[in-house]
């Protein structure tokens, strides 16, 4: 608060002595004015001083002067205009240099483009690694999680009081966890309440998991007032920082939460951010540390923030060649995708449990859903690495997957969400939540990004990712990378059967005498719909290790 009050006082005299007209006709310069002469300058830097402080308070804008320029053009041009003489020639000097400045500040953006892409600069790879198939994707999406934490709200003490804040996904005891804070609903709730009891967390892999509220009172928050404003509160601690990014909410192991906002410097004149660190605040007490990136907690995830990550990542496909390219020519430009869950990225995370903001890149050009390639921005360390592809073949971007399922289920009206690409088998592959139209998760959608007519869905992701392997297999793609399996042939006597149907298809999974388990779809082998327990058959599967073998040939005795 002293910072703030500092610079108002600072700003307010200054604004005070360019407004004031030292110079007046000798006429008017009585006893009477002399003598109002301190009353009037007071008064001026009192009012100047006031108006400066609320805007800061409230904005809470970060405390450089060259954050004044606005108001330095302002007062300027009214002290030229109450001026006369040689005061007004000063006066109107400072005016015409405030408007320069301003002018340089506002057009800052049409030169520093490059200096953009420099600092966006990423890395160059072809395609992302295998994914394991033994493991499973975080793919709850965020719109499904908060369904369930509100229905889940009268665990909270006071409901009335409260609201759900923002959901954030991150790693806690080794599992992918959506975290969401309980934040107040108004003024009078704050005033009321004082303290936020705690947040909600539920699975982020496990669609069939119930969210858990966990007990934190917190005073320092999003929708507290006054200084108690988490925002202000950091502000104040911290008056010259350039922050970028919404505030969020992160977890230790131990369940203790703290909220965490990027900060970094300006690229040139107040325009482009460059994240240089994180601060992290306890809420409960209202403690803040600062960190640079090579120094953060090993529990924060979300070091950087992914308003910085959008924002890099729009420099790197858009100013390979400048400003005015990415305006006319357009030579080389490639376009962030805004299917993002949080500010148009989607954190996800790999095989090691680091947390990576990930974003495709498409063509400028109108009606085109072909992609150009995608990217990875490590969330703790903002480094980030460029994926092509596979050059020889034109991959389909994340809005053509949407549409994909949005034609493939037109009458029951249900809409993907969420659309990540992963390496499935070492074909570039979407895989998609789909949700109806109240937001409650249906089927997991997988669709090969190079070939769209495979494609698959299920009730769970590994479900969906075994029947993707059998319908690639059955396209005569190659099924790669952790999927490489020795063909092998079984025959034996079924012990137990079970059928499932998914879409057009049945799975069909069952047990041989040499207890082990295989799994077959009815694309494949038609006939397996007829399977039961006591058939004698012959099986010819891929030795892939797993718990359920995928077959990709079934033989009923009596049925050939």
């Amino acid at each position: 608060m002293g910072n703030m009050l500092l610079f108002s006082l600072i700003a307010g005299l200054g604004s005070a002595l360019l407004l004031y007209p030292f110079s007046r006709n000798k006429q008017q310069d009585s006893e009477n004015t002399k003598k109002a002469f301190p009353a009037i300058m007071v008064t001026a830097v009192l009012v100047c001083m006031l108006s400066v402080f609320v805007f800061y308070y409230l904005t809470n804008r970060d405390l450089n002067f060259s954050s004044l320029w606005v108001f330095f053009i302002l007062i300027a041009a009214a002290g030229a205009v109450l001026a006369k003489g040689k005061e007004r020639i000063i006066k109107g000097i400072l005016f015409l240099g405030s408007l320069l400045l301003g002018i340089y500040l506002l057009s800052a953006f049409l030169f520093n483009a490059n200096e953009k892409y420099e600092i966006a600069k990423m890395a160059t790879k072809t395609e992302i690694e295998t994914f394991d198939e033994t493991e499973t994707p975080a793919s709850v999406p965020p719109q499904f999680a908060r369904n369930k934490m509100k229905k889940a709200f009268g665990q909270v003490p006071n409901t009335s009081y409260y609201e759900l804040g923002n959901l954030q996904i991150q790693k806690v005891n080794g599992e992918y966890v959506y975290i969401a804070p309980v934040e107040f609903s108004g003024f009078f709730k704050w005033v009321n309440g004082d303290v936020t009891p705690g947040y909600f967390t539920i699975s982020a892999t496990d669609s069939s998991a119930n969210p858990k509220f966990v007990k934190s009172e917190m005073s320092y928050t999003p929708s507290s007032y006054f200084n108690k404003k988490i925002e202000r509160h950091i502000r104040m601690k911290y008056p010259k920082e350039i922050f970028y990014g919404d505030v969020q909410l992160e977890i230790n192991d131990d369940g203790k939460p703290y909220y965490i906002r990027s900060f970094g410097e300006f690229v040139s004149a107040r325009n482009g951010f460059d994240v240089r660190g994180v601060v992290v605040s306890d809420p409960a007490n209202g403690e803040i540390e600062s960190y640079n990136l090579n120094e953060v907690p090993e529990f924060i995830d979300g070091a950087v923030s992914p308003e910085a990550v959008s924002l890099q990542n729009s420099y790197y496909g858009n100013y390979i060649h400048g400003f005015w390219n990415s305006k006319f020519g357009k030579k080389d430009v490639k376009l962030p995708s805004d299917e993002g869950t949080e500010a148009n990225v989607s954190p996800i995370f790999n095989e090691n449990g680091e947390m990576f903001y990930f974003t495709d890149f498409t063509s400028p050009k109108e009606g085109v859903d072909s992609m150009l390639g995608y990217s990875l921005t490590n969330s703790r360390t903002g480094e980030a690495t460029y994926y092509t592809g596979n050059l020889e073949e034109s991959y389909m971007d994340s809005q053509g997957a949407l549409q994909i399922i949005e034609k493939k289920f037109i009458e029951k009206k249900w809409n993907g969400k969420m659309p990540i690409l992963y390496n499935f088998y070492g074909e570039a592959s979407w895989l998609t939540p789909v949700l109806d139209a109240n937001g409650f998760l249906q089927n997991y959608f997988i669709v090969s990004a190079a070939n769209p007519e495979i494609s698959v869905y299920g009730t769970t992701p590994n479900e969906a990712l075994r029947l993707y392997k059998t319908a690639l297999q059955r396209g005569g793609g190659s099924v790669d990378g952790s999927s490489k399996a020795e063909e092998k042939q079984i025959s034996g006597t079924v012990l137990r059967v079970y059928k499932e149907k998914t879409g057009d298809a049945t799975v069909v999974t069952f047990f041989l005498d040499n207890k082990k388990n295989y799994t077959i779809s009815s694309d494949t082998s038609p006939l397996a719909i007829y399977l039961q327990e006591g058939d004698k058959v012959k099986v010819n599967y891929l030795d892939t290790g797993e718990v359920f073998l995928p077959a990709k040939e079934l033989v009923i005795e009596g049925l050939e």
